[in-house]
């Protein structure tokens, strides 16, 4: 197993940690929200592709279909559940989403069982390509362009336009926000929206290496919040920094250090929160 292999790998890896994370980064850095139910979103877009699939969709569409089908839950839930609650404090917050995970995790086991459910790779994306040294799976490097592509599109979102100047400044300042013309809570309805679409895309993308199942909410909810940790609240850049590093370093612990990756891991997770306790790109060195 050469390094360049296991860099690529780990890049892929990490680019699905990125694009599933960063809605909660959205959600829980942007909006402030303690969002525990975003594995949830992420799981219910990942089921509703692969039920899209077996009607015989073909792969694009149902990722699309799932990312709308997130998206339409999480307005809803935005709207119904978690405004009430923005100014109640961290824990009710916690309690709320951790409850949803509860419910979303029976409902969809009632619904499909217990087992394992992967989603087959698209034929123009099933194969090989060289480069240079050895042939490579061409899903893996797809997931890397997509991780930098969602890079890309948030910070033009974002950073660049409008929308971005607002949502900052509804963040910032709500009622100054609002006195301006701003509609923050159509704009909040909006971008939790987009970030539960975003952990669908994720989940679908990423089913590869992260398989489906009824507790994929609880199972990898702490790697979405160590991403988002790590990276910094509110720093999609620092997301994509910490999804990056730590995805390198688990798979090259899984290849070469089999035994002792998850203590690696998570070493390395408490050495970066005392070096950087606000993360490695803070929001407000980025802004």
């Amino acid at each position: 197993m050469s390094y360049l292999t296991i860099l690529l790998d780990g890049l892929a890896y990490g680019m699905v940690l990125f694009i599933i994370s960063v809605g909660l980064t959205v959600t829980m850095g942007l909006m402030r929200v303690v969002n525990l139910a975003h594995g949830a979103f992420a799981m219910i877009g990942g089921y509703a592709a692969a039920t899209l699939l077996g009607a015989g969709l073909p792969f694009a569409a149902a990722a699309l279909g799932a990312m709308l089908l997130c998206a339409a839950l999480g307005a809803v839930t935005e709207r119904l559940l978690y405004r009430p609650l923005y100014r109640k404090g961290e824990l009710p917050q916690a309690l709320l989403t951790f409850g949803i995970c509860f419910v979303v995790i029976a409902s969809l086991t009632t619904l499909f069982g217990t087992g394992l459910r992967t989603l087959p790779v698209p034929a123009v994306l099933d194969g090989l390509v060289s480069i240079g040294y050895r042939d490579y799976p061409t899903y893996r490097l797809f997931l890397i362009g997509a991780g930098f592509a969602t890079l890309a599109g948030l910070w033009f979102v974002i950073d660049g336009t409008p929308v971005g100047a607002r949502l900052r400044a509804a963040v910032d300042n709500p009622r100054m926000a609002q006195a301006v013309g701003v509609d923050v809570d159509r704009l909040f309805t909006l971008t939790f929206a987009a970030g539960c679409a975003l952990a669908g895309l994720g989940a679908v993308l990423g089913a590869p290496m992260l398989p489906l199942d009824p507790y994929y909410a609880l199972r990898y909810l702490v790697l979405f919040l160590v991403v988002v940790g790590i990276g910094g609240l509110g720093s999609f850049k620092g997301s994509f920094a910490a999804a990056a590093v730590l995805g390198v370093v688990d798979t090259a612990c899984k290849y070469l250090l089999p035994g002792a990756a998850a203590y690696v891991l998570y070493g390395l997770v408490l050495l970066l929160l005392l070096w950087r306790p606000e993360g490695l790109l803070p929001a407000r060195a980025t802004a």
